[in-house]
């Protein structure tokens, strides 16, 4: 790209930013530009301070010490609103849209006329929606989409309140293929028209694709910043966390070694749940990896969800379910939980954790309910002892496991749910997109945890839509496509395109 921020007054200014929490910095110091009509990649590890640094921007949170200047003047927001007066939206990584309102009341909150036409609100949703090629239903409760139309309705949201700038945390971690192409032709126009974009991304190919500049953070301060043409993915990762990590993570496929199959425990027939998972079947071994891809949509995450106890499958012609030889059919997660079935949730603050809790409590809750802990009466040396050892044995980096969860970054919420799962002793581990929203460093952490699992004996199932790594980690591949699983492959068998062919055709 030929655009060149130097020749450009800022738009946006940070000087020496800092911002502490409880004493420790977030971010340290730290000089950002942001100039008009510019897409700005902004990079880092989980905890690196990007969130920080672009919630300081948004108004979400204050700076410590230090200055944000907006066109040249010095300003600070104290809420979101003042932000956007300003003209700065931002797009969160965790949706902050209203469940229990429709997607059109969710477009134009705060916006309400005291006569309103409720008709022509709708229609005025779904005519918009359609002119940025979002496929969302303007009179669905948001509370019923899943991930990716959510995080269509967030996106749609900033574009249609006019920010000059707008800040994208992970837009894209939830979206299909296609979806994806039609969102980054959307910050094309919005680049088109003047307006000045933030993309936070853990895609790294992504930031080098759509950025103009690339920025990045490692432990709270800015250690690279430059034109998107000057890195590859080796030298921002090699910034990012001091050492290259492209090889360990994504080796050559046919070069790993390829667990046996152990004892069938859990086997699926003709499960089916409405139109959504159309008699699926499948089954699931000890001590393998059991690697399902599927696009959005395809019903992958709907069977997982029925097997675990979250969903009900159909009651009449609804198949069933074996764990160990044995018929189940669980009405809650509870008992599924209780039989040794762990879902471990592709959303983690809607499902995955209690955001106001400690570490400490949410690891303690998780066991109690599998009756890992000593019962009901908290017991306090006990709660400490479990965070602990958690905390150390996933690298969970906080301030103390007394910190709120709602406190620590994406990547190690994230382990906190993974926490959650295991401190529950499974026999089966369905992990829901593990990796998603987490930067290259935590990935190999994860990575290394559900290999660990497999070779403890464990049967750990990997529903992923991105290909590299399910064909990294799996020992056998299942595809998934309009409600079922329609092929399996082995690793050696596996390539890119027959994998894709079978999810698509």
């Amino acid at each position: 790209m030929s655009f060149d921020a130097a020749k450009t007054e800022p738009l946006v200014t940070m000087r020496n930013a800092t911002k502490e929490y409880r004493g420790v910095p977030a971010i340290k110091n730290v000089d950002f530009e942001l100039a008009p009509g510019e897409i700005h990649a902004l990079l880092g590890e989980n905890g690196a301070g990007k969130s920080t640094l672009t919630k300081i921007m948004a108004g979400v949170t204050e700076l410590t010490s230090g200055e944000m200047l907006l066109e040249g003047r010095p300003v600070s927001f104290a809420t979101p609103a003042e932000a956007l007066n300003n003209g700065i939206a931002m797009v969160f990584q965790e949706t902050s849209l209203v469940p229990s309102m429709s997607v059109a009341q969710n477009l134009y909150l705060g916006e309400e006329k005291f006569f309103n036409r409720l008709r022509g609100v709708y229609i005025a949703a779904q005519q918009f929606m359609q002119s940025l090629n979002f496929d969302v239903d303007p009179w669905a409760d948001v509370g019923t989409l899943g991930a990716a139309k959510k995080q269509m309705v967030e996106i749609a949201r900033a574009v249609r309140q006019k920010a000059r700038v707008i800040i994208f945390d992970e837009p894209t971690a939830t979206l299909t293929p296609e979806e994806k192409r039609h969102f980054f032709n959307l910050v094309r126009q919005l680049k088109d028209r003047g307006v000045s974009v933030i993309f936070i991304s853990h895609a790294l190919e992504e930031a080098l694709m759509i950025g103009d500049r690339i920025s990045i953070l490692r432990d709270g301060e800015l250690v690279d910043t430059g034109p998107a043409e000057s890195f590859d993915r080796n030298s921002i990762v090699q910034s990012m966390v001091g050492r290259t990590l492209s090889e360990e993570l994504y080796q050559d496929h046919e070069s790993q070694k390829v667990r046996p199959t152990g004892k069938k425990v859990l086997s699926i027939q003709n499960l089916s749940m409405s139109k959504v998972v159309k008699n699926n079947s499948f089954s699931v071994y000890s001590g393998q990896i059991t690697g399902i891809f599927g696009l959005i949509g395809s019903g992958r995450t709907e069977a997982a969800k029925v097997i675990s106890g979250i969903y009900k499958r159909d009651f009449f012609h609804g198949g069933e379910v074996r764990l160990n030889n044995r018929p189940v059919r669980y009405r809650t997660p509870l008992k599924a939980v209780k039989d040794g079935i762990v879902y471990v949730t592709e959303d983690r603050k809607i499902e995955g954790f209690f955001e106001n809790m400690s570490i400490a409590d949410n690891i303690h809750r998780a066991a109690q309910a599998a009756n890992v802990s000593s019962g009901v009466i908290l017991n306090y040396s006990e709660i400490g002892r479990m965070a602990k050892e958690w905390s150390e044995r996933l690298n969970i980096k906080a301030i103390n496991s007394n910190a709120r969860v709602i406190e620590l970054s994406g990547g190690n919420q994230q382990k906190v749910v993974i926490a959650r799962a295991l401190v529950q002793k499974p026999k089966v581990v369905i992990f829901d997109e593990p990796t998603r929203g987490v930067d290259v460093g935590a990935i190999s952490e994860i990575h290394q945890i559900l290999n660990e699992l497999a070779d403890q004996g464990i049967a750990v199932v990997v529903i992923s839509s991105y290909l590299p790594e399910i064909m990294n980690i799996s020992d056998r591949i299942l595809v998934s496509r309009a409600g079922r699983i329609v092929e399996e492959f082995t690793p050696d068998e596996a390539t890119e395109k027959r994998i894709m062919f079978a999810a698509v055709h």
